[in-house]
């Protein structure tokens, strides 16, 4: 029997590049989305063409209700769950002056609350099943900082103290823990570079050159896999070189 993953925000970027790496690995996968249906049906059809099941869940992470029927939906109808991979998030660019308490607590419930609420929905099923995986996705902008978006920051850094928390918690039910913290990838988050604004970025990076989805869901792969049965708690830079910690 195969097993069952559910990568939220899986419609595009790097979402729909793991659940497409996950499928290649031969797991079963619950595609999520919030508002893109279409991106949603065309990474399942995709799935199924390669010979995994697969279905899209309309679910706001931020809700959850919402997390915990999409959590229902994997174990009724593909049969269970075993991989969680929280990657759904939302990054808007403002200063402290210009982000207001009701941003604040919008941004965070995206982006830290629905990790949170993901992860409590699963923890029952993946008991059930005698183990699981969870992966968050953070971000490198944890260990260097901004000067916008002071919001989504301290969400990702809530990510990775979450995911050392939840580590220690859950290794008593075989329930591995782990973050990966992509730098510059080609998804829409840097779309908006004007060529002098790429050309800085790149500047910055060793390899030279912005990384793509796939080799973040190589990553997140390979916390999926059975060469990571005694890695936990752990946080995986993807950065091109860009932070050496």
């Amino acid at each position: 029997m195969a097993r069952v993953a559910i990568v939220t925000g899986a419609s595009r970027g790097i979402g729909a590049a793991t659940a497409m790496r996950l499928a290649r690995d031969g797991v079963d996968v619950v595609v999520n989305y919030r508002s893109d249906r279409a991106g949603a049906k065309t990474i399942v059809e995709a799935i199924r063409g390669l010979g995994q099941q697969a279905i899209a869940v309309r679910a706001d992470i931020s809700r959850p209700a919402d997390v915990q029927a999409m959590a229902t939906r994997a174990v009724s109808e593909l049969g269970g769950v075993d991989v969680l991979v929280n990657n759904a998030g939302t990054y808007e660019r403002g200063t402290i002056d210009a982000t207001s308490p009701e941003d604040w607590d919008r941004r965070l419930a995206t982006n830290l609350s629905g990790c949170f609420y993901a992860s409590r929905a699963v923890v029952p099923h993946m008991r059930a099943r005698g183990g699981g995986r969870i992966v968050n996705v953070a971000s490198q902008l944890v260990f260097r900082g901004t000067d916008h978006g002071a919001e989504y920051v301290a969400a990702k850094a809530g990510i990775v103290g979450l995911t050392r928390a939840l580590a220690r918690e859950l290794a008593k039910d075989g329930i591995l823990v782990n973050a990966v913290a992509p730098g510059a990838i080609e998804t829409g988050l840097i779309a908006g570079d004007t060529p002098e604004g790429r050309a800085r970025r790149i500047r910055t990076i060793p390899l030279g050159r912005v990384g793509r989805p796939e080799e973040v869901a190589a990553a997140i792969a390979f916390f999926v896999g059975p060469g990571a049965d005694y890695i936990t708690g752990q946080v995986l830079d993807v950065n091109g070189g860009l932070l050496m910690r």
